[in-house]
């Protein structure tokens, strides 16, 4: 699998292309419709649903004003458990530490539970450059490496194919990668899952190892939690003999009361059930303790910085690390629906990718200091997210980063740069002002904007300019005499 985005030259340039892209723009739209649809039923079913919205955030920004403090209460609590606990400063540690245990068993293959921490640090790519083999076992993420593919959503990684492309895939490719898919394959959703279901029970009964990531790290106890809908994590969670988690340092909540806030918020705003069909909990080795009982025999917690210290200084920018992953802000974000998760360049795409991937990975890169430029600004991300994470406010407070240190769109640039000097002349902005007014009769009445920002422009009538500018008019209908405090037009 290729590991690089699509997007990675810089976001208006990738949604160029995937904005043309007919087939693409109606999977997503019809995708993103009728999972917003069903969420918006589910989240009305609960009268109390602002309060509990109103908890996860009061909980998280508690638990990041203290995060040390929960991250080494959670770390004892594995300890004690029976886990063993790794550091990971950023991706190239976390990747090395995951190798060297896979390497320390023996093992050449891994069965992963869908894991959004190991996109972020391309930990299937580090593993494969080790000689080992990560089979991804979630549905749509199994499509997404069957096809060379990839991801292009939080919550459903092949929101882009429909199911004729997904038979495709599976007929071609599933045959290098294990079992064959059946050669009379329909396009049946029954019959895809079945061939998927086929070819991973194999991997399920023959691997020795697993990686997994994890919704929730609950500190009094040490316990990790996953929620899922298909039961593939609870295969890889259990079955293998050595289980290691990547989890990130911001996926720590302080109590089981606290979780018990966020199992009503993610299912409702991620797959609009009540609660997930599988909710699986591990602490440590479990009551076995390496005995032949269920559950691994050697437990290793990855906690992965990775910038997140960094985003965590942010006042502003810090509230992305509430994220629950729930991707409700993609489903009604205008832009993702049209440009597509590849465009971000990121394994986090739509409107919480805009704001978490500049911050992890900074405004240095051409792809990361557009991103933040990548919505309209119209708040809906804001009002569907769970945890209530004012993402324009941040995409803004981004905006000014990237234009304080440079690196912003070159037109706008230009255009500030203008802009800041006329408004310091006085008398050349008066002189604009008079020249604009006088040769209104001659302004087109919409902007003659080239290639695609023309669909922008063709809907948008120019404002008229007044007959005179302000200052002129002020002197006219003021005529010179006693100056009194506020009649000064300046």
């Amino acid at each position: 699998m290729s590991g690089t985005y699509l997007g990675m030259p810089a976001f208006p340039e990738a949604a160029r292309t995937s904005t043309k892209d007919a087939r693409l723009r109606a999977n997503l739209t019809r995708a993103t419709h009728t999972i917003r649809d069903k969420r918006a039923a589910a989240v009305t079913e609960l009268d109390d649903w602002a309060d509990l919205r109103a908890a996860g955030k009061a909980i998280k920004d508690r638990t990041l004003a203290r995060l040390d403090h929960y991250l080494l209460q959670a770390e004892q609590a594995v300890t004690a458990a029976g886990g063993t606990v790794h550091w990971a400063a950023d991706a190239a540690e976390a990747n090395r530490i995951v190798a060297d245990l896979v390497r320390a068993t023996g093992e050449s293959e891994v069965v992963k539970v869908k894991s959004m921490a190991t996109q972020e640090i391309g930990l299937n790519e580090a593993l494969a450059a080790e000689g080992i083999t990560a089979y991804e076992t979630d549905l749509a993420e199994l499509i997404v490496q069957l096809g060379d593919d990839l991801p292009s959503h939080i919550l459903v990684p092949a929101i882009h194919r429909n199911r004729v492309e997904i038979r495709d895939i599976f007929q071609d490719a599933m045959g290098r990668w294990g079992r064959p898919a059946p050669e009379s394959l329909s396009d049946s959703p029954a019959e895809l899952a079945e061939a998927a279901r086929l070819h991973l029970r194999e991997k399920f009964l023959r691997a020795k190892v697993a990686v997994s990531g994890a919704n929730f790290l609950v500190a009094e106890t040490g316990t990790l939690v996953v929620v899922e809908s298909e039961g593939n994590g609870r295969m890889c969670l259990t079955l293998p003999e050595t289980l290691i988690s990547v989890v990130g340092i911001e996926k720590v909540i302080p109590t089981w009361r606290d979780l018990e806030v966020f199992l009503q918020l993610l299912p409702r705003s991620s797959t609009a059930e009540r609660m997930n069909p599988y909710t699986s909990t591990w602490t440590g080795l479990g009551p076995s303790k390496g005995a032949d009982g269920d559950g691994p025999r050697a437990f290793h917690l990855v906690l992965l910085d990775n910038g997140r210290t960094d985003t965590l200084a942010d006042e502003i920018g810090r509230q992305a690390l509430r994220c629950i992953r729930c991707s409700a802000c993609l489903n009604v974000c205008p832009v993702y629906e049209r440009a597509g998760g590849h465009a971000y360049g990121s394994p986090y795409p739509g409107p919480i990718g805009a704001i978490l991937t500049p911050q992890l990975r900074g405004l240095t890169s051409e792809v990361d200091a557009s991103l933040p430029y990548a919505s309209t600004l119209c708040g809906a991300c804001y009002e569907v997210c769970p945890v209530a994470i004012d993402i324009p406010e941040v995409l803004v407070h981004l905006r000014e980063q990237v234009a304080d240190q440079g690196t912003g769109h070159r037109a706008e640039r230009a255009a500030m740069k203008a802009a800041t000097w006329l408004l310091d002349h006085p008398a050349a902005l008066t002189a604009a002002e008079r020249a604009a007014s006088a040769t209104r009769a001659l302004h087109p009445r919409r902007l003659p904007l080239p290639g695609p920002a023309k669909a922008w422009s063709d809907t948008r009538d120019l404002p008229a300019f007044p007959a005179e500018p302000f200052r002129d008019w002020w002197k006219n209908t003021h005529p010179a005499g006693p100056r009194t405090e506020g009649n000064d037009p300046q």
